[in-house]
């Protein structure tokens, strides 16, 4: 039997950190801005969580966290004072952005108290461009019964190589009757 790591997910921290940018770049010229302390924040705990997988630990080093996240926090409660007013359009997606930040800071963050979760969902995007590729050669998906069949498959696979199964134990697996199960959590 192999060996299955469970699934774990976390908020997309890249997803967020355009949206940081965008608030930056609206910012006047040579301002503080809330945005940036967060990204920044969020860059150094995804550079913390990546050094400590490179050397094999358990868990990152608990006062730098505990520092970037204090960081991350009072910037994202800055922003939504800041734009409490939601005086406009834009205001009204900046003060949207920060009290999410604030309200599933566990789910943006989950990345660097556990690090199986990865920072952001890059991996499953790619696994949607097989069948965007798929639809752009042929032109389409012929029946709806055949896209619902084609992303099963994608999916079965895509799981199984995420959890350290090769593709040919896979689909051997599931045409001998004992289909591959991913472990949760």
């Amino acid at each position: 039997m192999t060996r299955t790591r469970p699934l774990i997910t976390s908020f997309c921290c890249a997803h967020a950190l355009r949206e940081m940018q965008a608030v930056t770049d609206a910012a006047r010229q040579g301002q503080w801005c809330w945005a940036a302390q967060a990204a920044g924040a969020l860059t150094a705990m995804q550079q913390l969580a990546s050094e400590a997988i490179r050397q094999g630990r358990d868990a990152v080093d608990p006062a730098a966290l505990a520092a970037q996240i204090r960081l991350f926090r009072s910037a994202a409660l800055i922003g939504a004072s800041q734009t409490a007013a939601r005086s406009g359009p834009l205001m009204k997606k900046q003060n949207a952005l920060a009290r999410r930040l604030l309200d599933r800071q566990d789910d943006y963050l989950r990345f660097a108290t556990d690090l199986r979760a990865p920072p952001d969902n890059n991996g499953t995007e790619r696994d949607i461009r097989m069948a965007k590729l798929k639809q752009k050669v042929s032109g389409c998906l012929r029946t709806m019964t055949g896209a619902r069949q084609f992303c099963a498959i994608r999916s079965y696979l895509s799981s199984a190589a995420k959890q350290g199964l090769g593709l040919l134990d896979a689909l051997v697996m599931l045409t001998q009757g004992r289909p591959w199960i991913p472990v949760t959590a």
